[in-house]
């Protein structure tokens, strides 16, 4: 493989979700490699043996927990590389952290593909890209559609998982906060997706867009 041609990486902790953002590219810059990392030393490896990379895309959470720690390693070994941390997280401290641990942009997961692909254009022209609304700011959302659980034909539990996963939560964060075994919501999941139509975390977040999810 070539070590001069200009190649994006990324990270997620959803493999469907990583896919997905490397398909977007592939398609929106066809003169761009994507490669999608299985994991942290997976992604730092890609970095040791390609080079630098064009730009680094990172999900917030990872399964060992927040990727600070290896946004600090990819800047020192890439210095001039634009890294944009992803998250559907709306805690404004997790944008802020981010920013502050060297990333060049912050994309949140609800965001529309457009955004996402004009946010990484811009991240490679050498700008940043923390869009003013999107964490922390968040105008009323009285104007979403509500719709329960029961009327997408899901149960009460499944709502509970839908919920976490509309939020960009990994299976062992929605784990952990359920008090439930990870493989328990990897089931629950498999049969929202099937229930919904879709066969992609990204594909349900698009479906319900505009859809405010009400649990009781």
């Amino acid at each position: 493989m070539s070590t001069s041609s200009p190649y994006a990486l990324i990270l997620d902790d959803h493999p469907l979700v990583a896919h997905g953002m490397a398909e977007f590219l592939r398609a929106r810059m066809p003169q761009m490699d994507v490669v999608v990392a299985s994991g942290a030393d997976d992604l730092l490896r890609w970095v040791g043996t390609r080079g630098t990379p064009a730009i680094v895309l990172i999900d917030f959470w990872l399964a060992e927990g927040s990727a600070l720690g290896l946004i600090a390693q990819v800047r020192a070994h890439c210095p001039g590389t634009p890294i944009a941390v992803i998250s559907g997280d709306d805690d404004p401290a997790v944008m802020a952290q981010a920013r502050q641990a060297g990333s060049q942009g912050f994309i949140h997961k609800q965001a529309a593909p457009d955004t996402f692909g004009l946010a990484v254009e811009a991240l490679l022209g050498g700008l940043v890209w923390f869009e003013p609304g999107q964490i922390g700011s968040q105008p009323p959302r009285s104007r979403d559609l509500p719709v329960t659980p029961a009327e997408l034909g899901l149960s009460a539990r499944q709502g509970q998982i839908l919920a976490l996963v509309l939020q960009g939560l990994p299976n062992k964060r929605i784990a952990s906060q359920l008090d439930i075994a990870e493989s328990t919501v990897k089931e629950h999941v498999t049969g929202i997706l099937e229930r919904l139509r879709v066969r992609t975390r990204v594909e349900a977040i698009t479906l319900l867009r505009g859809r405010r999810l009400e649990l009781s």
